[in-house]
């Protein structure tokens, strides 16, 4: 079964997984990666179906991607953006010795909005996309990268970055893509956050349209983790605001350390 790309940047005594969100890759989060070289060892990770990993046989699933990544990496804090916040935390409840610590930044335990989950998105949001992806993938992710910018300080110049770092390794699989919505509409990580042993910060964008920043303080508090709000950020806070996340996440990893 073939692996997944991992690329290692950066100097720093801190080391840290990061890992990307739906449709994107790894190098999606390059602004962040320049901003913590001096302070991380980064190791950034290409998703299985997206990027260089687009030929990887690992399944998109959040436990089977956690494993592949902690095979390849020492123990670190782990960052997940988005769906990668899913990975993220399957790693640390699942294979806690592997993080040190988690990171979800703009990323929830549970996508969709319920009957007890009010800060979810509407399901038929992903039935759409699921559907809009079989019949032009490529304008749909296009939507998708629309909604990533939306709420940012220049959503135009956020969401062309995004549009370009989004393709610069190739087009990701559709079938991967369709998994990663079934991902997001059935994962629920709500029930085992009490459980979870690590530290924890949770980065959110006050003005994001995807996941609602009360939807991670309320998860903060449900897993006795930090809360942090980016002022004038969106859904991809690395994109302009590249330096003040890098700041909270070190005030982080300091105070841990």
């Amino acid at each position: 079964m073939s692996g997944l790309h991992i690329e290692t940047h950066g100097t720093g005594a801190t080391a840290l997984v990061m890992i990307h969100g739906w449709a994107m890759h790894g190098g999606i989060l390059a602004p962040l990666v320049e901003a913590l070289a001096a302070r991380c060892t980064m190791y950034v990770v290409d998703l299985p179906g997206h990027g260089y990993s687009r030929d990887s046989g690992i399944p998109l699933e959040p436990l089977a991607c956690a494993r592949a990544i902690a095979a390849a990496t020492p123990p670190a804090v782990w960052l997940g953006w988005s769906m990668g916040g899913l990975v993220a935390l399957a790693a640390a409840l699942d294979i806690p010795e592997a993080v040190q610590a988690v990171i979800p930044l703009c990323a929830t335990p549970c996508f969709v909005r319920g009957p007890d989950w009010p800060h979810g998105n509407d399901v038929t949001m992903v039935h759409r996309l699921a559907a809009d992806l079989e019949n032009d993938y490529m304008a749909t992710v296009e939507r998708f990268i629309a909604l990533d910018a939306m709420g940012g300080t220049d959503p135009r110049a956020e969401a062309r970055r995004l549009k370009e770092e989004a393709f610069s390794r190739g087009e990701p699989d559709p079938r991967v893509l369709l998994e990663g919505l079934r991902l997001l509409e059935r994962t629920d990580l709500r029930p085992r956050l009490a459980g979870l042993r690590q530290p924890s910060l949770w980065i959110a964008g006050r003005r994001d349209r995807i996941v609602h920043p009360e939807a991670m303080r309320w998860s903060a508090e449900a897993a006795s983790g930090h809360f942090a709000e980016i002022a004038h950020a969106g859904h991809a806070p690395f994109i302009g605001h590249a330096a003040v996340v890098a700041d909270v996440l070190t005030q982080f990893t300091d105070a841990d350390a």
